[in-house]
């Protein structure tokens, strides 16, 4: 079993430090990963504006907040992204609101994927980095609980467009398109399962 308790402390960021974090690398013209090209600089500013957007209009599920309030125990929920992560930013919020309606059952860090590759190692989605992924530890920083890196109906809307198409492009506007409509829903949904079923 792995321990996390010194990553979670010494590197993990609070939510407003991510998104400050991506903002202020973005008025230097840079991503929060070693990759500066325009294309990533453009998926970082998308990402604010979904950030922005699931912050506005996604409301909890009552199904998870009842499983939320259900925790007999309290937990650290690490959370490693990326700024340019599209998926990322369509999920990450959800983690923060978690903590916000009960702050007494969460404590919340996310950690740079690039900066801690042999992390991501240990968490690969059939072979890649994929992102994000959640480690969902006990207080004393052992992992209890792993979910990511998207839903399992966004895993099949890209694994669909993956197969009709090579464009990237094309097969990212599908899954955000996906995402639009689903409102967080599914991605609650798996959630509250999760949760439902730690020790």
């Amino acid at each position: 079993m792995a321990n996390y308790s010194n990553i979670f402390v010494n590197e993990g960021l609070s939510y407003p430090e991510y998104r400050d974090l991506i903002i202020s690398l973005l008025k230097e013209n840079r991503s929060t990963s070693n990759d500066n090209s325009e294309e990533m600089l453009h998926y970082s500013k998308l990402n604010i504006q979904r950030m922005n957007r699931i912050e506005k209009t996604a409301v909890l599920t009552d199904f998870l907040v009842e499983k939320i309030k259900n925790l007999k125990k309290h937990y650290h929920i690490m959370v490693i992204t990326e700024g340019w992560c599209g998926d990322a930013a369509q999920i990450v919020p959800l983690f923060q609101k978690m903590t916000e309606i009960l702050p007494e059952k969460f404590d919340l860090r996310f950690v740079l994927r690039d900066q801690n590759l042999p992390l991501i190692d240990a968490y690969l989605t059939n072979g890649a980095r994929s992102i994000p992924v959640v480690l969902l530890l006990d207080d004393a920083g052992w992992l209890v609980a792993k979910w990511g890196p998207r839903p399992a109906a966004a895993q099949a809307v890209l694994n669909h467009w993956k197969a009709e198409t090579a464009d990237n492009n094309l097969q990212s506007e599908q899954l955000h398109l996906w995402y639009s409509r689903d409102k967080t829903q599914a991605t609650q949904e798996e959630l509250a399962m999760l949760l439902l079923n730690l020790p």
